[in-house]
């Protein structure tokens, strides 16, 4: 017979990061296995890809199609996982009581965002994996600083995610449902992702520039497409994007 003591269970909370490594794992596979937000956040971004670059529909200007399509549509396959898809799945998980019993689980609330935040990483390193194969097949001829892209691609993310969460926590899921969707036809037409932004008028593409998918757009063109170093300016629209996005969030978020 064994010790006694050997089996006594040791009731409490388990560290801290297996909570946030266990819930961000879930987080990805409701995310995967959900048909409509994978439509949204895979299978949309990468038939744009194929459909813009096979048949001349858009004048891209100069040289191969899928040269300017590939950074706009790496560029919404971030917005569409930072954004609309967390908007949405958080505004309903709101809605149903899931964060309120979330909350009060021994995983504090602020390591849930950062589980839902692992887990749009990940999500979306699967979404660049892809796009990149595909673009790769299409002929697609990257160049520039690789260290560029990726500081492009986190802060396109803190700043999506920001706002994602900032409708999530404030409207209703229905109107975050309409909301989101809506945002994210209007930024795809109107965020130089497919249609070049020099397209537009003057003064729209002043304000259409300061729109954090077409910093993100313009900023990963500049750099893949073009080989330019450290786009700056777009680096800055998206952090002001990050820090006000991310900022009125936590303050606003309400979580009932």
């Amino acid at each position: 017979m064994s010790a006694a003591g050997t089996y006594t269970p040791k009731p409490g909370a388990a560290p801290l990061p297996r909570m946030i490594a266990a819930q961000a794992v879930l987080e990805t596979k409701m995310l995967l296995r959900n048909g409509e937000q994978l439509l949204l956040t895979v299978i949309i971004p990468t038939l744009l890809l194929v459909l813009f670059s096979a048949v001349d529909i858009v004048d891209t200007g100069k040289g191969e199609a899928v040269d300017f399509l590939a950074p706009g549509i790496l560029a919404l396959a971030v917005m569409s996982t930072a954004f609309t898809g967390q908007a949405i799945a958080t505004g309903f998980e709101r809605r149903y009581g899931v964060l309120k019993r979330l909350g009060a689980s021994p995983l504090p609330r602020w390591a849930l965002m950062t589980a839902k935040t692992l887990s749009v990483l990940v999500t979306e390193v699967l979404q660049v994996v892809l796009v990149t194969v595909i673009a790769f097949a299409l002929g697609w001829s990257p160049h520039g600083n690789p260290f560029a892209v990726l500081l492009l691609l986190v802060l396109g993310t803190a700043a999506f995610s920001g706002l994602g969460l900032l409708m999530a926590g404030t409207l209703k899921a229905e109107a975050t449902l309409a909301a989101a969707n809506l945002v994210f036809l209007l930024l795809l037409m109107g965020g130089g992702v497919i249609v070049p932004l020099d397209k537009f008028p003057d003064a729209a593409q002043t304000l259409l520039g300061l729109l954090p998918i077409s910093a993100l757009s313009d900023g990963l063109r500049d750099v893949l497409q073009h080989g330019a170093g450290m786009p700056w300016g777009d680096l800055a629209v998206l952090a002001v994007w990050a820090v006000l996005g991310l900022g009125a969030a936590a303050k606003f978020f309400r979580w009932e």
